[in-house]
């Protein structure tokens, strides 16, 4: 089996001396495996950074078996974040979560669009606040939706609107629920990227018996020193 697609490089892990397996979300075939030989030579070792996109040429002697990939670059993507270390353990944290939330050999162009966006994102000047957006998007396409206006109740304090989760007194961004709200505070996408995360570990996380990515908590703890 012998095709070829290009991909954003999801996860590389050690195989022997010289190679590495890889896990990239590629445009046509979805989340795939496979082994780049000679990983760490200077040529290719230089660019392997999760998050670049990368042409692949995939060859395997059967289904059943991890097929070898060799590649070349297509677009550096995070090398051009390495002295930004927020927005590289942003990088970072949303690879895995789609490492971990997507399934092998499942096409969904939606989802390596949505990737595309996510460094678009990056540049941004409301780049935080956008990726919370991006990642409730994220988990749409994966069968999460969540409304939040199903779960608040509307006030107005002050002579702003304002809304709380239904039978408590725990308070919702505004820009969760109002989608053309532009005056996000870091404050309000601070909380708002918390409340995701509740959701991400009660309605995703242990419903299918994974484990907390350590690499979401990284990418919080980093936003603390703002």
């Amino acid at each position: 089996m012998n095709w070829q697609d290009k991909g954003y490089l999801l996860s590389k892990n050690k195989y022997n001396e010289n190679s590495l397996i890889t896990e990239f979300y590629t445009e046509k075939k979805g989340k795939i495996v496979g082994i780049i030989f000679g990983a760490t030579s200077k040529k290719i070792k230089n660019y392997l950074f999760e998050g670049n996109r990368l042409h692949l040429n995939y060859n395997s002697k059967s289904q059943s078996k991890i097929g070898a990939l060799k590649v070349e670059i297509d677009a550096f993507k995070t090398p051009y974040f390495l002295e930004d270390k927020k927005k590289l353990l942003c990088i970072i944290y949303t690879m895995n979560l789609i490492k971990i939330l997507t399934v092998e050999n499942e096409t969904n162009r939606d989802i390596y669009i949505l990737i595309n966006k996510f460094f678009d994102i990056l540049n941004e000047k409301d780049w935080f606040s956008e990726f919370v957006k991006w990642e409730l998007n994220f988990y749409r396409l994966i069968g999460y939706d969540i409304n939040f206006k199903d779960y608040v109740e509307e006030f107005i304090q002050d002579k702003k609107k304002s809304y709380v989760i239904k039978n408590s007194n725990k308070t919702i961004p505004n820009f969760l629920i109002d989608k053309e709200n532009k005056n996000v505070t870091f404050e309000d996408t601070y909380l708002a990227f918390k409340i995701v995360g509740d959701y991400l570990d009660k309605t995703i996380i242990k419903p299918n018996n994974l484990s907390f990515p350590v690499t979401r908590h990284n990418f919080q703890n980093s936003l603390k020193l703002v």
